[in-house]
């Protein structure tokens, strides 16, 4: 079953259920050398989205999905994949230590950094809380 490390939006689980609740939380986790940043224009959201961005030193905290192979295509869907999100292969550390291959979505063009709405501001800071991660 493939493992999908959520940073934005889909941390939010209220969301993650109705966008595909075939899609099970398994563990918050950490990803290391890149920084969460802003970035494009969401005509959902009418801002800017989180992205990742490489940066030695940084790190980025998230939770990790399991999607069984019969979600994969409805996760695909709510992602914009592959016209505005493309997959990446990462891997990401649990606070137990333990390293987890997974995949997640990165924005499919460059774009410049922006400001969210707060709308999107409020479910990322309620995906942080469903996590645990605040």
């Amino acid at each position: 079953m493939p493992l999908y490390f959520a940073y934005g939006a889909s941390l939010n689980r209220k969301l993650m259920a109705e966008r595909c609740p075939q899609c099970r939380p398994k563990v918050s986790a950490t990803l290391a050398h890149y920084q969460l940043v802003f970035t494009g224009w969401s005509r959902v959201f009418r801002g800017a989205t989180a992205s990742l961005k490489p940066m030695r030193g940084a790190h980025v905290r998230g939770g990790v999905y399991d999607v069984p192979d019969t979600a994969l295509k409805r996760l695909d869907i709510a992602e914009g994949f592959p016209a505005q999100y493309v997959k990446q292969n990462v891997m990401v550390n649990t606070e137990s230590g333990e390293s987890l291959s997974c995949f997640t979505y990165v924005p499919a063009h460059q774009a410049d950094e922006g400001k969210p709405a707060p709308e999107y501001l409020s479910l990322l800071q309620q995906g942080y809380r469903d996590w645990g991660l605040v």
